[in-house]
């Protein structure tokens, strides 16, 4: 766990992968811990927590992208979010699934090499976006929620131990 969590912060992350990645190992999973963490802590998210983590390649997060969005390409990363960003406070009192991120590994690598950013820093800045996401962002609803959106990702990633 990292300094940054806060006292009592129940977090269960369900992982799964579509296939076996090298590079999926404790430490991978532990920079996603931590990026999400710290998205909740960033955002005082007041309850316990539970989100799933898809990992895939462009194949697979093309064809959710298609059924989903419909959006005929791969993307980096798609959020399924369980909330439209109103909390019920009776409940999730004993705690909130978030819903599903899903990050397309391949494209991660990809944007890594374009960009110049590790592949760690890649996957915990596409973990925050989701992660936002989840918590009811939209940048795509307005110029000012893209910048809203655009300011927490960047103080929350400062602040990701990779």
């Amino acid at each position: 766990m990292t300094d940054n969590v806060r006292e009592g912060l129940d977090l269960k992350i369900n992982f799964t992968a579509t296939r076996k990645f090298d590079e999926v190992d404790y430490y991978f999973k532990l920079v996603i811990r931590r990026a999400i963490e710290q998205t909740l802590i960033n955002e005082g998210f007041p309850f316990d927590a539970e989100v799933s983590v898809t990992l895939c390649d462009n194949e697979y997060i093309h064809g959710l992208n298609r059924r989903f969005r419909s959006v005929d390409r791969p993307t980096d990363v798609l959020s399924f979010p369980m909330y439209d960003g109103e909390f019920d406070y009776a409940e999730c009192a004993e705690g909130a699934v978030l819903g599903d991120i899903v990050i397309s590994l391949e494209r991660a690598h990809e944007q890594a090499k374009e960009i110049g950013n590790t592949f760690l820093y890649e996957v915990a800045f596409l973990t925050v976006h989701s992660t936002l996401h989840l918590l009811g962002y939209d940048h795509e609803r307005s110029e000012e929620d893209d910048e809203a959106q655009c300011l927490a990702q960047k103080e929350i990633i400062a602040k990701v131990e990779i």
